[in-house]
């Protein structure tokens, strides 16, 4: 396993980190032999949220079972919109987090999230909240889920201008597939930086050192290596609603055919290019990733190990 640090956050943080939106722990349920697994091949950083339904509880019953929050790094996100109703306010916020804190049992997260924007309402009293928990201890870094660097650009400003913390990571969809149509909606809806379309943003997280948590790195299973790019309407079957409306678009599938030789030429997976695709990036990156086994993951980790070309990285995506 690779690690890296990041300002605010006490242990160091897994290259890869393990997706918790899964469906056992949707549902609440013990999962703690996976997630056993999971530890056990060095990911020690684990991403949830307040709307993914109880995996929060179920990650909070592996912490108090194996005792070992002070090993990892929690990540959770809120002000998630339910209803088509707007959350990013400082009520909902608080609320959020308070939540957080209750179903992980714990009394600090690591890395939280905003996990959509309103670009109607204002960043300052967000920044000035999440300041507020940072200054107690109960949160360590902060930032944006789908907020768009412009966004961030104007929170930071905010933080600046009033000698605060500013949001120092990110989790924007990014990886091959390049996230054509919304898989999601809700508030200001998914933000992606993948694409030759996103190249400001990469530029923007390149020149700002703000590392990025990559949400669908594998494109929703497109890039899982059991979807076959000659094979459009057999995707189709395999993919779940929203990676359809997200990702199934012909450029994804020139994509994943140029994976898949790639692959074959270095005696690789399809998911492990994938991976390295998203690993090998000029700004600092993490991939989140969810499986339901733990050698799937196993697998999934030699994507560490595969060093991407400029040219391969631009040939991939479609820039060349």
């Amino acid at each position: 396993m690779q690690y890296s640090r990041i300002k605010y956050v006490e242990n160091p943080v897994s290259r890869i980190v393990f997706g918790c939106a899964i469906p056992p722990m949707l549902k609440g349920e013990n999962v703690n032999e996976l997630l056993d697994d999971i530890l056990a091949l060095g990911i020690t950083t684990f991403d949830t949220a307040e709307n993914y339904g109880l995996s929060e509880v179920s990650l909070g019953q592996w912490l108090r079972a194996r005792n070992n929050r002070s090993d990892l790094v929690i990540i959770s996100k809120g002000c998630h919109p339910y209803d088509g109703k707007h959350r990013v306010t400082p009520e909902d916020l608080k609320h959020d987090i308070e939540q957080s804190f209750e179903r992980l049992g714990t009394d600090y997260i690591d890395i939280y999230m905003l996990h959509r924007d309103n670009k109607a309402y204002p960043v300052g009293p967000i920044v000035e909240i999440l300041n507020e928990y940072h200054r107690s201890g109960k949160i360590g870094a902060f930032g944006g889920s789908n907020w768009t660097h412009q966004r961030i650009a104007e929170a930071n400003q905010y933080a600046a201008d009033h000698d605060l913390v500013p949001f120092t990571v990110s989790s924007p969809n990014f990886g091959l597939c390049d996230q054509i149509g919304d898989p999601w909606g809700g508030g200001d809806g998914c933000v992606t930086i993948s694409g030759p379309a996103n190249a400001e943003a990469r530029a923007w997280y390149t020149e700002n050192k703000i590392p990025i948590f990559a949400y669908s790195s594998l494109g929703r299973g497109m890039l899982s290596g059991q979807v076959k790019s000659d094979d459009m309407e057999g995707a189709k079957k395999i993919l779940d609603p929203n990676a359809v409306k997200g990702y199934c678009y012909p450029e994804n599938f020139e994509r994943l055919a140029r994976v898949e030789k790639l692959a074959a030429e270095k005696g690789y997976t399809v998911p492990q290019v994938a991976l390295s695709f998203v690993l090998n990036q000029p700004f600092e990156t993490y991939a989140l990733v969810s499986v339901p086994k733990g050698e799937w993951m196993e697998s999934n980790l030699k994507a560490l190990d595969i060093k991407l070309t400029d040219e391969e990285v631009r040939w991939l995506d479609l820039r060349s």
